[in-house]
Protein backbone atom coordinates (compact mmCIF):
# COMPACT_ATOMS: atom_id res chain seq x y z
CA UNK A 1 0.00 0.00 0.00
CA UNK A 2 1.59 3.16 -1.11
CA UNK A 3 2.08 5.97 1.01
CA UNK A 4 -0.55 9.26 1.12
CA UNK A 5 -0.31 12.17 3.08
CA UNK A 6 -2.18 14.56 1.19
CA UNK A 7 -6.25 14.27 0.46
CA UNK A 8 -6.98 11.42 -1.87
CA UNK A 9 -8.64 14.12 -4.19
CA UNK A 10 -6.12 16.58 -4.14
CA UNK A 11 -3.16 17.04 -7.10
CA UNK A 12 -0.36 18.44 -5.56
CA UNK A 13 3.05 19.51 -6.68
CA UNK A 14 5.79 19.33 -3.70
CA UNK A 15 9.20 20.81 -4.59
CA UNK A 16 12.02 18.83 -3.40
CA UNK A 17 14.92 19.99 -4.85
CA UNK A 18 15.96 22.79 -7.60
CA UNK A 19 14.08 25.49 -5.41
CA UNK A 20 15.81 28.51 -4.92
CA UNK A 21 18.80 26.64 -6.18
CA UNK A 22 19.96 25.63 -9.37
CA UNK A 23 21.01 22.13 -8.63
CA UNK A 24 19.26 18.91 -7.08
CA UNK A 25 16.33 18.94 -9.41
CA UNK A 26 13.19 16.78 -8.07
CA UNK A 27 9.40 17.45 -8.11
CA UNK A 28 7.02 15.19 -6.66
CA UNK A 29 3.64 15.21 -8.43
CA UNK A 30 0.51 13.62 -6.86
CA UNK A 31 -2.68 12.51 -8.23
CA UNK A 32 -5.47 10.83 -6.57
CA UNK A 33 -3.88 7.82 -8.25
CA UNK A 34 0.17 8.37 -8.90
CA UNK A 35 2.75 9.33 -6.95
CA UNK A 36 5.24 9.97 -9.60
CA UNK A 37 8.66 12.03 -9.27
CA UNK A 38 9.85 14.59 -12.12
CA UNK A 39 13.51 14.21 -12.18
CA UNK A 40 15.96 12.93 -9.23
CA UNK A 41 19.30 14.69 -9.07
CA UNK A 42 21.88 15.29 -7.26
CA UNK A 43 22.63 18.35 -5.54
CA UNK A 44 25.94 19.57 -5.88
CA UNK A 45 27.94 22.77 -5.11
CA UNK A 46 28.15 24.13 -1.80
CA UNK A 47 28.47 21.53 1.02
CA UNK A 48 25.03 22.38 2.46
CA UNK A 49 23.77 21.87 -0.93
CA UNK A 50 25.84 18.31 -1.08
CA UNK A 51 24.84 17.48 2.56
CA UNK A 52 21.23 17.19 1.25
CA UNK A 53 22.26 14.46 -1.15
CA UNK A 54 22.87 11.98 2.61
CA UNK A 55 19.65 13.25 4.44
CA UNK A 56 16.87 10.73 4.32
CA UNK A 57 14.07 11.32 1.46
CA UNK A 58 11.19 13.86 2.25
CA UNK A 59 8.58 10.71 1.14
CA UNK A 60 9.00 6.74 1.76
CA UNK A 61 10.78 5.81 -2.06
CA UNK A 62 8.65 2.59 -2.16
CA UNK A 63 5.64 4.90 -2.45
CA UNK A 64 6.73 6.54 -5.35
CA UNK A 65 5.06 4.79 -8.33
CA UNK A 66 8.07 5.78 -11.21
CA UNK A 67 10.31 9.10 -11.99
CA UNK A 68 10.38 10.52 -15.06
CA UNK A 69 13.72 12.08 -16.35
CA UNK A 70 14.22 14.94 -18.64
CA UNK A 71 17.74 14.80 -19.15
CA UNK A 72 21.01 12.99 -18.04
CA UNK A 73 22.54 15.41 -16.38
CA UNK A 74 23.19 14.61 -12.72
CA UNK A 75 21.78 17.30 -11.10
CA UNK A 76 18.58 16.31 -12.67
CA UNK A 77 19.10 12.43 -12.93
CA UNK A 78 22.60 11.31 -10.97
CA UNK A 79 19.86 10.62 -7.54
CA UNK A 80 18.10 7.56 -8.57
CA UNK A 81 21.03 4.78 -7.76
CA UNK A 82 20.58 6.09 -4.50
CA UNK A 83 16.84 5.76 -4.42
CA UNK A 84 16.41 3.03 -5.67
CA UNK A 85 18.99 1.80 -2.72
CA UNK A 86 16.21 3.68 -0.54
CA UNK A 87 13.34 1.28 -1.35
CA UNK A 88 12.15 2.81 -5.36
CA UNK A 89 11.45 0.08 -7.13
CA UNK A 90 9.49 1.26 -9.98
CA UNK A 91 9.96 2.20 -13.85
CA UNK A 92 12.34 5.46 -14.36
CA UNK A 93 11.15 6.83 -17.87
CA UNK A 94 13.13 8.90 -20.20
CA UNK A 95 13.90 9.32 -23.74
CA UNK A 96 16.89 6.99 -25.84
CA UNK A 97 19.27 9.66 -25.80
CA UNK A 98 19.04 10.14 -21.97
CA UNK A 99 19.31 6.42 -21.41
CA UNK A 100 22.17 5.92 -23.64
CA UNK A 101 23.87 9.03 -21.59
CA UNK A 102 22.92 7.32 -17.97
CA UNK A 103 24.68 4.03 -19.42
CA UNK A 104 27.54 6.13 -18.83
CA UNK A 105 27.23 8.93 -16.40
CA UNK A 106 25.83 6.47 -13.67
CA UNK A 107 28.62 4.21 -13.47
CA UNK A 108 31.28 7.34 -13.50
CA UNK A 109 29.61 8.83 -10.60
CA UNK A 110 28.85 6.08 -8.75
CA UNK A 111 33.63 4.64 -9.49
CA UNK A 112 34.13 8.61 -8.54
CA UNK A 113 32.08 8.45 -5.52
CA UNK A 114 34.40 5.57 -4.48
CA UNK A 115 37.58 6.51 -5.54
CA UNK A 116 37.14 9.81 -3.85
CA UNK A 117 36.33 8.23 -0.55
CA UNK A 118 39.14 5.67 -0.82
CA UNK A 119 41.07 9.12 -0.90
CA UNK A 120 39.79 10.87 1.96
CA UNK A 121 39.98 7.13 4.13
CA UNK A 122 43.70 7.12 2.36
CA UNK A 123 44.86 10.49 3.76
CA UNK A 124 42.19 10.36 6.72
CA UNK A 125 41.27 13.84 5.27
CA UNK A 126 37.35 13.51 6.18
CA UNK A 127 35.10 13.79 9.52
CA UNK A 128 33.89 10.47 9.06
CA UNK A 129 35.50 7.31 9.73
CA UNK A 130 35.22 5.68 7.05
CA UNK A 131 34.28 8.12 4.50
CA UNK A 132 31.71 6.51 1.74
CA UNK A 133 30.07 6.56 -1.30
CA UNK A 134 26.50 7.34 -1.68
CA UNK A 135 26.43 4.85 -4.14
CA UNK A 136 29.13 2.53 -5.99
CA UNK A 137 29.92 1.96 -9.38
CA UNK A 138 28.09 -1.67 -9.02
CA UNK A 139 25.14 0.05 -7.57
CA UNK A 140 25.47 2.81 -10.34
CA UNK A 141 25.11 -0.18 -12.88
CA UNK A 142 22.23 -1.96 -11.47
CA UNK A 143 20.18 1.21 -11.30
CA UNK A 144 20.36 0.94 -15.10
CA UNK A 145 17.94 -1.81 -15.05
CA UNK A 146 15.45 0.71 -14.13
CA UNK A 147 15.51 2.74 -16.98
CA UNK A 148 12.63 2.29 -19.60
CA UNK A 149 12.90 4.31 -23.21
CA UNK A 150 9.87 6.53 -24.35
CA UNK A 151 9.53 7.87 -27.49
CA UNK A 152 8.93 11.81 -27.65
CA UNK A 153 6.01 12.94 -29.08
CA UNK A 154 4.19 9.63 -27.88
CA UNK A 155 1.88 9.55 -25.04
CA UNK A 156 3.41 7.85 -21.74
CA UNK A 157 0.38 6.42 -19.41
CA UNK A 158 1.11 5.89 -15.75
CA UNK A 159 -2.29 5.62 -13.82
CA UNK A 160 -4.25 9.01 -14.25
CA UNK A 161 -0.83 11.01 -15.47
CA UNK A 162 0.11 11.11 -18.83
CA UNK A 163 3.12 12.55 -20.58
CA UNK A 164 4.65 13.89 -23.51
CA UNK A 165 8.19 14.20 -24.16
CA UNK A 166 9.27 17.11 -26.57
CA UNK A 167 12.96 17.36 -27.29
CA UNK A 168 14.30 20.97 -25.74
CA UNK A 169 18.46 20.89 -26.90
CA UNK A 170 20.37 21.58 -24.32
CA UNK A 171 22.16 18.17 -24.88
CA UNK A 172 21.98 14.23 -26.38
CA UNK A 173 17.96 12.97 -25.33
CA UNK A 174 16.98 16.09 -23.30
CA UNK A 175 13.31 17.20 -23.22
CA UNK A 176 10.54 19.18 -21.81
CA UNK A 177 7.70 17.37 -20.24
CA UNK A 178 3.73 18.38 -21.23
CA UNK A 179 2.55 16.34 -18.16
CA UNK A 180 -1.55 15.78 -17.65
CA UNK A 181 -2.66 14.91 -14.16
CA UNK A 182 -5.81 14.07 -13.32
CA UNK A 183 -6.83 16.64 -15.56
CA UNK A 184 -4.93 19.16 -14.85
CA UNK A 185 -1.54 20.15 -17.47
CA UNK A 186 1.90 21.31 -16.27
CA UNK A 187 4.23 21.76 -18.32
CA UNK A 188 8.20 20.94 -16.88
CA UNK A 189 10.77 22.94 -19.03
CA UNK A 190 13.60 21.22 -17.79
CA UNK A 191 17.05 22.66 -18.93
CA UNK A 192 16.30 24.99 -22.37
CA UNK A 193 18.73 24.84 -24.70
CA UNK A 194 20.02 27.38 -26.62
CA UNK A 195 18.47 28.69 -30.45
CA UNK A 196 21.49 28.65 -32.32
CA UNK A 197 23.85 25.99 -30.04
CA UNK A 198 26.17 25.13 -33.06
CA UNK A 199 26.08 20.88 -31.73
CA UNK A 200 22.10 21.01 -30.89
CA UNK A 201 18.79 21.27 -32.31
CA UNK A 202 16.72 24.27 -31.23
CA UNK A 203 14.08 23.71 -28.24
CA UNK A 204 10.98 22.83 -29.70
CA UNK A 205 8.08 25.23 -28.74
CA UNK A 206 6.43 24.92 -25.50
CA UNK A 207 3.13 23.17 -25.51
CA UNK A 208 0.23 25.14 -23.66
CA UNK A 209 -0.43 24.06 -19.55
CA UNK A 210 -2.45 25.51 -16.77
CA UNK A 211 0.72 25.10 -15.06
CA UNK A 212 4.40 25.60 -15.90
CA UNK A 213 7.26 25.44 -13.94
CA UNK A 214 10.97 26.93 -16.11
CA UNK A 215 14.29 27.00 -15.13
CA UNK A 216 16.26 29.81 -14.63
CA UNK A 217 19.77 28.79 -14.37
CA UNK A 218 20.68 32.33 -16.44
CA UNK A 219 17.47 34.29 -15.14
CA UNK A 220 19.17 37.47 -14.60
CA UNK A 221 22.06 37.16 -16.95
CA UNK A 222 22.53 36.79 -20.71
CA UNK A 223 25.43 35.41 -22.75
CA UNK A 224 28.53 37.81 -23.60
CA UNK A 225 27.83 38.76 -27.10
CA UNK A 226 31.19 37.56 -28.85
CA UNK A 227 32.31 35.78 -31.63
CA UNK A 228 33.29 32.68 -29.89
CA UNK A 229 35.81 31.09 -32.50
CA UNK A 230 38.22 34.14 -32.60
CA UNK A 231 37.94 34.35 -28.63
CA UNK A 232 38.96 30.99 -28.79
CA UNK A 233 41.34 31.18 -31.40
CA UNK A 234 43.20 34.32 -29.33
CA UNK A 235 43.61 32.22 -26.31
CA UNK A 236 45.13 30.09 -28.18
CA UNK A 237 47.54 31.68 -30.14
CA UNK A 238 48.71 33.48 -27.13
CA UNK A 239 49.61 30.49 -24.78
CA UNK A 240 51.34 28.60 -27.38
CA UNK A 241 53.23 31.65 -28.01
CA UNK A 242 54.22 31.62 -24.35
CA UNK A 243 54.70 28.24 -24.32
CA UNK A 244 51.79 27.21 -21.84
CA UNK A 245 49.13 24.78 -21.84
CA UNK A 246 45.21 25.40 -22.35
CA UNK A 247 43.42 23.06 -19.86
CA UNK A 248 39.26 23.20 -20.13
CA UNK A 249 37.49 22.06 -17.64
CA UNK A 250 34.99 20.81 -20.07
CA UNK A 251 31.66 18.58 -19.05
CA UNK A 252 31.70 15.62 -20.34
CA UNK A 253 28.23 15.70 -21.66
CA UNK A 254 27.86 18.61 -24.28
CA UNK A 255 30.30 21.06 -23.91
CA UNK A 256 33.64 18.67 -24.44
CA UNK A 257 31.88 17.81 -27.77
CA UNK A 258 31.07 21.60 -29.15
CA UNK A 259 34.74 22.54 -27.86
CA UNK A 260 36.37 19.55 -30.09
CA UNK A 261 34.06 21.12 -33.01
CA UNK A 262 35.46 24.57 -32.12
CA UNK A 263 38.81 23.11 -32.44
CA UNK A 264 38.03 21.45 -35.59
CA UNK A 265 36.62 24.24 -37.19
CA UNK A 266 39.80 26.47 -36.20
CA UNK A 267 42.26 23.86 -36.75
CA UNK A 268 40.60 23.84 -40.27
CA UNK A 269 40.60 27.33 -40.95
CA UNK A 270 44.26 27.59 -39.84
CA UNK A 271 43.07 30.19 -37.45
CA UNK A 272 45.47 28.28 -34.63
CA UNK A 273 48.39 26.04 -34.21
CA UNK A 274 48.51 22.51 -34.62
CA UNK A 275 48.29 21.87 -31.12
CA UNK A 276 47.95 18.40 -29.38
CA UNK A 277 44.51 18.25 -28.22
CA UNK A 278 44.05 15.80 -25.61
CA UNK A 279 40.24 14.19 -24.65
CA UNK A 280 41.10 12.80 -21.28
CA UNK A 281 37.82 11.69 -19.61
CA UNK A 282 37.24 8.30 -20.91
CA UNK A 283 33.56 9.49 -20.12
CA UNK A 284 33.69 12.44 -22.54
CA UNK A 285 35.23 9.93 -25.02
CA UNK A 286 31.60 7.47 -24.62
CA UNK A 287 29.72 10.44 -25.10
CA UNK A 288 31.67 11.86 -28.49
CA UNK A 289 31.17 8.13 -29.82
CA UNK A 290 27.30 8.72 -28.98
CA UNK A 291 26.68 11.67 -31.57
CA UNK A 292 27.47 8.91 -34.35
CA UNK A 293 24.60 6.75 -32.64
CA UNK A 294 21.89 9.71 -32.95
CA UNK A 295 22.59 11.46 -35.58
CA UNK A 296 18.98 13.05 -35.28
CA UNK A 297 19.58 15.23 -32.37
CA UNK A 298 22.18 17.52 -33.25
CA UNK A 299 23.32 19.56 -36.14
CA UNK A 300 26.58 17.48 -37.31
CA UNK A 301 27.11 15.51 -40.39
CA UNK A 302 28.41 12.26 -40.03
CA UNK A 303 31.38 13.60 -41.82
CA UNK A 304 31.72 16.10 -39.05
CA UNK A 305 31.41 14.00 -36.06
CA UNK A 306 34.57 11.82 -37.57
CA UNK A 307 36.91 14.81 -39.19
CA UNK A 308 36.51 16.41 -34.95
CA UNK A 309 37.54 13.52 -33.62
CA UNK A 310 40.42 12.90 -35.84
CA UNK A 311 43.21 14.49 -34.34
CA UNK A 312 42.47 14.65 -31.02
CA UNK A 313 44.84 11.90 -28.78
CA UNK A 314 41.71 10.03 -26.56
CA UNK A 315 43.74 9.34 -22.89
CA UNK A 316 41.54 6.49 -21.31
CA UNK A 317 43.58 4.71 -18.75
CA UNK A 318 44.86 7.23 -15.71
CA UNK A 319 48.40 6.09 -16.32
CA UNK A 320 47.76 8.18 -20.11
CA UNK A 321 46.37 10.99 -17.99
CA UNK A 322 48.93 11.22 -15.59
CA UNK A 323 51.41 11.53 -18.54
CA UNK A 324 50.06 14.81 -19.77
CA UNK A 325 51.63 16.66 -16.85
CA UNK A 326 54.97 15.71 -17.58
CA UNK A 327 55.12 17.04 -20.84
CA UNK A 328 56.25 20.81 -22.01
CA UNK A 329 55.26 21.54 -24.79
CA UNK A 330 51.94 23.52 -25.18
CA UNK A 331 48.86 21.42 -25.66
CA UNK A 332 45.15 21.61 -25.39
CA UNK A 333 43.97 18.76 -22.76
CA UNK A 334 39.81 18.61 -22.33
CA UNK A 335 38.80 16.99 -18.81
CA UNK A 336 35.92 16.75 -16.65
CA UNK A 337 34.37 17.83 -14.56
CA UNK A 338 32.95 21.46 -16.14
CA UNK A 339 33.15 22.82 -12.59
CA UNK A 340 36.28 21.56 -10.86
CA UNK A 341 34.72 19.57 -8.62
CA UNK A 342 36.35 16.11 -9.38
CA UNK A 343 37.70 13.76 -11.45
CA UNK A 344 41.28 13.97 -13.70
CA UNK A 345 40.94 17.88 -13.78
CA UNK A 346 41.82 18.35 -10.78
CA UNK A 347 45.13 16.74 -11.28
CA UNK A 348 46.38 18.66 -13.92
CA UNK A 349 44.96 21.87 -11.75
CA UNK A 350 47.69 20.71 -9.39
CA UNK A 351 50.21 20.75 -12.26
CA UNK A 352 49.21 24.26 -14.45
CA UNK A 353 47.22 26.75 -11.81
CA UNK A 354 50.84 28.16 -10.56
CA UNK A 355 52.04 29.07 -14.15
CA UNK A 356 51.47 32.42 -15.52
CA UNK A 357 52.26 30.76 -18.74
CA UNK A 358 49.00 28.51 -18.88
CA UNK A 359 45.39 29.32 -19.52
CA UNK A 360 42.42 27.52 -17.77
CA UNK A 361 39.43 27.99 -20.01
CA UNK A 362 36.07 27.08 -18.60
CA UNK A 363 33.16 27.06 -21.03
CA UNK A 364 30.12 27.33 -18.99
CA UNK A 365 27.82 27.36 -15.75
CA UNK A 366 29.69 27.39 -12.97
CA UNK A 367 27.45 26.74 -9.65
CA UNK A 368 28.16 28.46 -6.46
CA UNK A 369 30.33 26.58 -4.55
CA UNK A 370 32.10 24.24 -7.19
CA UNK A 371 36.07 25.71 -7.48
CA UNK A 372 34.59 26.54 -10.88
CA UNK A 373 32.79 29.06 -9.54
CA UNK A 374 35.89 30.50 -7.14
CA UNK A 375 38.20 30.32 -9.75
CA UNK A 376 36.51 32.32 -12.24
CA UNK A 377 35.63 34.63 -9.31
CA UNK A 378 39.07 35.09 -9.18
CA UNK A 379 40.00 33.33 -5.38
CA UNK A 380 44.16 33.44 -5.65
CA UNK A 381 44.05 30.01 -3.72
CA UNK A 382 42.57 26.79 -4.67
CA UNK A 383 42.29 24.14 -2.53
CA UNK A 384 42.55 20.30 -4.02
CA UNK A 385 42.73 17.01 -2.33
CA UNK A 386 43.50 18.57 0.77
CA UNK A 387 46.05 20.96 0.27
CA UNK A 388 45.98 24.96 -1.12
CA UNK A 389 47.71 25.92 -4.30
CA UNK A 390 48.80 29.22 -5.71
CA UNK A 391 46.37 30.42 -8.62
CA UNK A 392 49.00 32.22 -11.49
CA UNK A 393 47.43 30.72 -14.33
CA UNK A 394 45.02 32.80 -16.39
CA UNK A 395 41.71 32.22 -15.76
CA UNK A 396 38.97 32.70 -18.29
CA UNK A 397 35.22 31.74 -18.66
CA UNK A 398 33.66 31.41 -22.46
CA UNK A 399 29.83 31.59 -20.84
CA UNK A 400 28.93 32.05 -24.10
CA UNK A 401 29.40 28.24 -24.49
CA UNK A 402 26.91 26.97 -21.98
CA UNK A 403 24.62 24.75 -22.68
CA UNK A 404 21.47 26.99 -21.26
CA UNK A 405 19.25 29.63 -22.49
CA UNK A 406 19.90 32.82 -21.35
CA UNK A 407 16.85 35.04 -19.70
CA UNK A 408 16.25 36.53 -23.18
CA UNK A 409 16.56 33.43 -25.06
CA UNK A 410 13.78 31.48 -22.27
CA UNK A 411 11.53 34.58 -22.37
CA UNK A 412 11.35 34.35 -26.52
CA UNK A 413 11.09 31.21 -26.04
CA UNK A 414 8.17 31.50 -24.06
CA UNK A 415 6.06 33.87 -25.87
CA UNK A 416 5.36 30.44 -28.07
CA UNK A 417 2.83 29.74 -25.61
CA UNK A 418 -0.86 29.97 -27.11
CA UNK A 419 -2.04 31.18 -23.89
CA UNK A 420 -1.05 32.45 -20.25
CA UNK A 421 -0.67 29.64 -17.88
CA UNK A 422 -2.41 29.78 -14.29
CA UNK A 423 0.47 29.84 -12.18
CA UNK A 424 4.06 29.65 -12.93
CA UNK A 425 7.16 28.52 -10.71
CA UNK A 426 10.15 29.46 -11.50
CA UNK A 427 13.21 27.39 -10.61
CA UNK A 428 16.32 25.72 -11.29
CA UNK A 429 17.96 29.10 -10.53
CA UNK A 430 19.98 30.69 -7.38
CA UNK A 431 17.98 33.14 -5.59
CA UNK A 432 18.55 36.00 -7.65
CA UNK A 433 18.23 34.49 -11.00
CA UNK A 434 14.89 32.99 -10.31
CA UNK A 435 13.41 36.14 -8.46
CA UNK A 436 14.65 38.22 -11.46
CA UNK A 437 12.88 35.89 -13.78
CA UNK A 438 9.53 35.75 -11.51
CA UNK A 439 9.42 39.44 -11.40
CA UNK A 440 10.20 39.85 -15.78
CA UNK A 441 7.64 37.45 -16.07
CA UNK A 442 5.05 39.47 -14.06
CA UNK A 443 5.97 42.73 -15.72
CA UNK A 444 5.97 41.34 -19.27
CA UNK A 445 3.43 38.39 -19.44
CA UNK A 446 1.32 39.12 -16.39
CA UNK A 447 1.46 36.29 -15.34
CA UNK A 448 1.47 34.71 -11.82
CA UNK A 449 4.44 33.39 -10.68
CA UNK A 450 6.83 32.66 -7.82
CA UNK A 451 10.00 31.22 -7.24
CA UNK A 452 8.96 28.48 -4.37
CA UNK A 453 11.36 27.25 -1.48
CA UNK A 454 12.63 23.69 -0.75
CA UNK A 455 9.88 21.46 0.88
CA UNK A 456 6.97 24.09 -0.23
CA UNK A 457 3.86 21.88 -2.01
CA UNK A 458 1.02 23.33 -3.78
CA UNK A 459 -2.38 22.29 -4.54
CA UNK A 460 -2.78 22.24 -8.33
Amino acid sequence: MHERTDSPQATTLRFLGAANTVTGSRYLLQTPQRRILIDCGLFQGYKFLRERNWKPFPVDPASIDAIVLTHAHLDHSGYVPALIEQGFTGKVYCSAGTAALCGILWPDAGHLQEEEAEFQNRHQISKHHPALPLYNEDQARQALHSLHVVNTHTPLRIGDIEILLQPNGHILGSCALSVNAAGKTLFFSGDVGRPHDALMHAPQPPLPADYLIVESTYGNRQHENVDVETKLADLINTTARKGGAILVPAFAVGRAQLVLYLLHRLRSSRRIPNLPVYLDSPMAISVTDLLHHHRDQHRLTDNECEQMCRAVHYTRTADESRALNDLTMPRIIISASGMATGGRVLHHLKYLLGDDRNVILFAGYQSGGTRGARLVGGEKEIKIHGRFYEVHARIENLDSLSAHADCDEIVQWLRHLPSAPKKTFVTHGEPEAADAMRVRLQNEFNWEACAPDQGDSFTL
